[in-house]
Protein backbone atom coordinates (compact mmCIF):
# COMPACT_ATOMS: atom_id res chain seq x y z
CA UNK A 1 0.00 0.00 0.00
CA UNK A 2 1.38 3.72 -0.74
CA UNK A 3 1.77 6.15 2.44
CA UNK A 4 -1.34 7.99 1.74
CA UNK A 5 -3.77 4.65 1.82
CA UNK A 6 -1.80 3.99 4.94
CA UNK A 7 -2.62 7.17 6.49
CA UNK A 8 -6.00 7.88 5.59
CA UNK A 9 -6.94 3.61 6.56
CA UNK A 10 -5.14 5.38 9.98
CA UNK A 11 -7.19 8.36 10.24
CA UNK A 12 -10.47 6.54 9.08
CA UNK A 13 -9.80 3.51 12.26
CA UNK A 14 -8.75 6.34 14.68
CA UNK A 15 -12.21 8.42 13.54
CA UNK A 16 -14.64 5.41 14.01
CA UNK A 17 -12.74 4.43 17.32
CA UNK A 18 -13.44 7.75 18.89
CA UNK A 19 -17.13 8.93 17.46
CA UNK A 20 -20.45 7.57 16.59
CA UNK A 21 -22.39 7.10 13.54
CA UNK A 22 -25.24 9.19 15.11
CA UNK A 23 -22.96 12.03 16.17
CA UNK A 24 -21.27 11.71 12.29
CA UNK A 25 -24.61 11.85 10.49
CA UNK A 26 -25.81 14.84 13.04
CA UNK A 27 -22.69 16.82 11.82
CA UNK A 28 -22.95 16.10 8.18
CA UNK A 29 -26.55 16.89 8.21
CA UNK A 30 -26.16 19.79 9.92
CA UNK A 31 -23.45 21.28 7.27
CA UNK A 32 -25.47 20.06 4.66
CA UNK A 33 -29.04 21.94 5.81
CA UNK A 34 -26.50 24.88 6.84
CA UNK A 35 -24.84 24.85 3.10
CA UNK A 36 -28.83 24.79 1.58
CA UNK A 37 -29.97 27.36 3.72
CA UNK A 38 -27.20 30.04 3.04
CA UNK A 39 -29.06 31.12 0.00
CA UNK A 40 -32.14 31.83 1.77
CA UNK A 41 -30.58 34.43 4.12
CA UNK A 42 -31.35 38.14 3.15
CA UNK A 43 -28.34 40.17 1.50
CA UNK A 44 -28.57 43.98 1.29
CA UNK A 45 -26.93 44.50 -2.41
CA UNK A 46 -27.68 48.40 -2.08
CA UNK A 47 -24.29 49.09 -1.41
CA UNK A 48 -23.03 47.67 -4.55
CA UNK A 49 -25.09 49.47 -6.82
CA UNK A 50 -24.09 52.74 -4.68
CA UNK A 51 -20.50 51.99 -5.23
CA UNK A 52 -20.90 51.68 -9.17
CA UNK A 53 -21.80 54.96 -9.62
CA UNK A 54 -19.45 57.74 -8.79
CA UNK A 55 -20.95 60.49 -6.19
CA UNK A 56 -22.21 63.30 -7.23
CA UNK A 57 -22.29 66.60 -5.44
CA UNK A 58 -25.11 66.61 -2.91
CA UNK A 59 -25.93 70.71 -2.47
CA UNK A 60 -25.51 71.90 1.20
CA UNK A 61 -29.44 73.03 0.95
CA UNK A 62 -32.56 70.78 -0.93
CA UNK A 63 -35.21 73.06 -2.35
CA UNK A 64 -38.53 71.63 -0.18
CA UNK A 65 -40.27 71.43 -3.45
CA UNK A 66 -38.66 70.42 -6.86
CA UNK A 67 -39.80 71.76 -10.18
CA UNK A 68 -41.97 69.62 -11.49
CA UNK A 69 -42.79 69.10 -15.32
CA UNK A 70 -44.52 71.40 -17.70
CA UNK A 71 -47.84 71.11 -19.02
CA UNK A 72 -46.67 70.04 -22.75
CA UNK A 73 -44.87 67.21 -21.13
CA UNK A 74 -47.78 64.72 -20.69
CA UNK A 75 -49.89 63.37 -17.43
CA UNK A 76 -47.42 62.91 -15.75
CA UNK A 77 -47.44 66.96 -14.35
CA UNK A 78 -50.57 65.82 -12.34
CA UNK A 79 -50.42 65.06 -8.79
CA UNK A 80 -54.01 63.74 -8.82
CA UNK A 81 -52.29 61.24 -11.41
CA UNK A 82 -50.67 57.78 -10.24
CA UNK A 83 -47.84 58.30 -13.20
CA UNK A 84 -46.74 61.68 -11.40
CA UNK A 85 -43.26 61.43 -10.95
CA UNK A 86 -43.01 61.18 -7.35
CA UNK A 87 -45.08 58.56 -6.99
CA UNK A 88 -43.28 55.64 -8.49
CA UNK A 89 -42.93 53.99 -5.30
CA UNK A 90 -46.36 54.64 -4.16
CA UNK A 91 -48.67 51.65 -2.76
CA UNK A 92 -51.88 53.21 -1.64
CA UNK A 93 -54.57 56.02 -2.08
CA UNK A 94 -52.88 59.95 -3.24
CA UNK A 95 -53.91 62.23 -0.51
CA UNK A 96 -54.05 64.32 -3.45
CA UNK A 97 -57.39 63.52 -4.08
CA UNK A 98 -58.31 63.08 -0.56
CA UNK A 99 -58.26 66.30 0.61
CA UNK A 100 -54.43 66.96 0.82
CA UNK A 101 -51.48 67.19 -1.37
CA UNK A 102 -48.73 65.50 -2.79
CA UNK A 103 -46.62 66.22 0.15
CA UNK A 104 -49.54 67.43 3.02
CA UNK A 105 -51.71 64.28 4.69
CA UNK A 106 -55.87 66.17 4.91
CA UNK A 107 -57.52 67.36 7.47
CA UNK A 108 -57.89 65.12 10.10
CA UNK A 109 -55.26 63.10 9.55
CA UNK A 110 -51.56 62.61 11.31
CA UNK A 111 -48.54 61.75 8.95
CA UNK A 112 -46.81 58.42 10.13
CA UNK A 113 -43.77 58.75 11.76
CA UNK A 114 -42.29 56.29 10.10
CA UNK A 115 -41.78 56.06 5.96
CA UNK A 116 -40.88 53.90 2.94
CA UNK A 117 -38.00 55.70 0.72
CA UNK A 118 -37.61 55.39 -2.98
CA UNK A 119 -35.95 56.96 -5.60
CA UNK A 120 -37.64 58.01 -8.80
CA UNK A 121 -36.13 60.46 -11.90
CA UNK A 122 -37.81 64.22 -12.45
CA UNK A 123 -38.29 64.16 -16.22
CA UNK A 124 -38.31 68.14 -16.29
CA UNK A 125 -34.24 68.35 -14.99
CA UNK A 126 -33.35 64.53 -15.50
CA UNK A 127 -32.06 64.14 -11.69
CA UNK A 128 -32.78 61.39 -9.62
CA UNK A 129 -34.58 62.45 -5.92
CA UNK A 130 -35.21 60.42 -2.92
CA UNK A 131 -38.83 60.37 -1.78
CA UNK A 132 -40.19 59.30 1.63
CA UNK A 133 -43.32 57.71 1.84
CA UNK A 134 -45.52 58.31 4.72
CA UNK A 135 -48.77 56.98 5.58
CA UNK A 136 -51.75 59.55 6.55
CA UNK A 137 -53.64 58.12 9.50
CA UNK A 138 -56.51 58.47 11.53
CA UNK A 139 -59.40 58.03 9.66
CA UNK A 140 -60.40 54.84 7.45
CA UNK A 141 -59.50 54.82 3.71
CA UNK A 142 -60.18 57.69 1.48
CA UNK A 143 -60.66 54.91 -1.30
CA UNK A 144 -59.84 57.38 -4.19
CA UNK A 145 -56.90 57.23 -6.41
CA UNK A 146 -55.78 53.66 -6.05
CA UNK A 147 -52.12 54.16 -7.07
CA UNK A 148 -50.19 50.89 -6.79
CA UNK A 149 -46.84 51.13 -8.59
CA UNK A 150 -43.96 48.81 -7.08
CA UNK A 151 -41.12 50.80 -8.83
CA UNK A 152 -37.66 49.48 -6.18
CA UNK A 153 -40.42 47.46 -3.83
CA UNK A 154 -38.42 44.85 -1.86
CA UNK A 155 -39.24 41.67 -0.08
CA UNK A 156 -40.51 41.90 3.56
CA UNK A 157 -36.96 41.46 4.86
CA UNK A 158 -36.24 44.73 3.79
CA UNK A 159 -39.09 46.70 5.41
CA UNK A 160 -37.86 50.23 4.98
CA UNK A 161 -37.99 49.78 1.19
CA UNK A 162 -40.92 47.77 1.58
CA UNK A 163 -44.82 49.70 0.45
CA UNK A 164 -47.19 46.54 1.53
CA UNK A 165 -47.16 47.59 5.22
CA UNK A 166 -49.41 49.42 6.70
CA UNK A 167 -46.89 52.79 7.57
CA UNK A 168 -49.04 54.28 10.57
CA UNK A 169 -46.22 53.22 13.44
CA UNK A 170 -45.90 56.77 15.54
CA UNK A 171 -49.22 57.87 14.40
CA UNK A 172 -52.36 58.70 17.22
CA UNK A 173 -53.97 55.38 14.98
CA UNK A 174 -53.46 52.29 12.80
CA UNK A 175 -56.34 53.89 10.37
CA UNK A 176 -54.73 54.23 7.34
CA UNK A 177 -56.19 56.68 5.03
CA UNK A 178 -54.10 57.66 2.21
CA UNK A 179 -50.14 57.96 1.10
CA UNK A 180 -48.06 61.35 0.80
CA UNK A 181 -44.54 62.13 -1.43
CA UNK A 182 -42.23 64.06 0.09
CA UNK A 183 -38.66 65.23 -1.39
CA UNK A 184 -35.97 64.84 1.05
CA UNK A 185 -33.22 65.39 -1.38
CA UNK A 186 -31.39 64.27 -4.23
CA UNK A 187 -30.19 61.05 -4.44
CA UNK A 188 -26.70 60.73 -4.80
Amino acid sequence: MSKFDDLTESWTRNAAQRRSRRGFLARLAGVLTATAAAPLLPIDRSGRANAAEPPSQVPSEVPSEVPTMGASDGPSDDPSDCEYWRYCGIDGYLCNCCGGGPALCPPGTTASATAWVGSCMNPADGLTYLIAYNDCCGTGDCSRCECWRNEGQTPIYSPQRNNDIIWCFGAPTMLYNCSIARVIGRAG
